[in-house]
């Protein structure tokens, strides 16, 4: 006797079920670690940021975590806590997130994300800093990098809003990221930040004013760029003003 189509679908769905329960059994416990086994190895990875800095690497961490005395190899994986690893290094400064599960085999797996400097800082007077694309302000660690530098009259403020924001934008528009090697920032007779760019190729001054309407301004520079300097010459200018938005002011040498 045939069997009906509905039967047939009844059964390979029941079939289907029973092989999605298995599997989301076999994910669930047959890849969890054996309590009562100890840790045998420990796989820390650190991602780099997007300009390759590496303000901390997997020994740094190692070392974290052994300072705290949580270290976990060796130790039986009912005991290694997930959640108190993750807090000793979410604590470090250069950290943006940090991942610590524990895998088969006796084994921990933890992933650290640093922050992403944008822009490095030198204020008069103090030492320098990178501040990330959120406005996080990260200590010198003496890495080198290519990142854009400002300094001048500067304060915590004005870098983790103005600055964080000027130079996320830097860092995505390859255009002005190879072009500008430097930003000063003064203040006006009104007390207000005004910034000046350094280009990487030259030795002209380009006067941004403030930094509001920044990618107006430098669109209007890119497009004056791309058409008069090509017929004039750059180097005969000595100063761009971009202050007023809807006109480039250039000082002849």
């Amino acid at each position: 006797m045939k069997m009906s189509k509905a039967v047939k679908f009844t059964v390979l769905s029941l079939l289907a079920l029973v092989l999605i329960a298995y599997v989301a059994y076999a994910m669930l416990f047959l890849s969890q670690p054996d309590g009562e086994e100890r840790c045998a190895a420990v796989e820390l990875i650190v991602k780099k940021g997007n300009d390759a800095s590496l303000f901390v690497d997997e020994k740094d961490i190692e070392q974290m975590l052994k300072n705290a005395n949580v270290y976990p190899k060796g130790m039986l994986m009912k005991n290694v806590d997930t959640e108190k690893i993750e807090d000793i290094i979410r604590k470090n400064e250069f950290i943006a997130q940090v991942e610590c599960y524990k895998s088969a085999n006796g084994k921990l797996c933890v992933t650290v994300e640093q922050r992403i400097p944008v822009i490095f800082v030198i204020p008069d007077g103090k030492d320098g800093y990178f501040v990330d694309a959120h406005g996080n302000i990260i200590p010198n660690h003496n890495t080198a990098t290519n990142l854009v530098v400002a300094s001048g009259n500067i304060d915590e403020k004005y870098a983790s809003k103005s600055l964080a924001e000027f130079g996320q934008f830097l860092q995505t528009d390859d255009f002005w990221n190879n072009q500008i090697e430097q930003i000063y920032v003064m203040k006006d007779r009104k007390g207000k930040h005004v910034v000046e760019l350094v280009p990487r190729v030259g030795d002209q001054i380009i006067y941004l004013g403030a930094l509001e309407d920044y990618q107006k301004k430098l669109g209007k520079l890119k497009t004056f760029y791309e058409k008069a300097v090509g017929t004039v010459g750059w180097r005969k200018y000595a100063r761009v003003n971009l202050e007023y938005g809807n006109q480039i002011i250039c000082t002849k040498r």
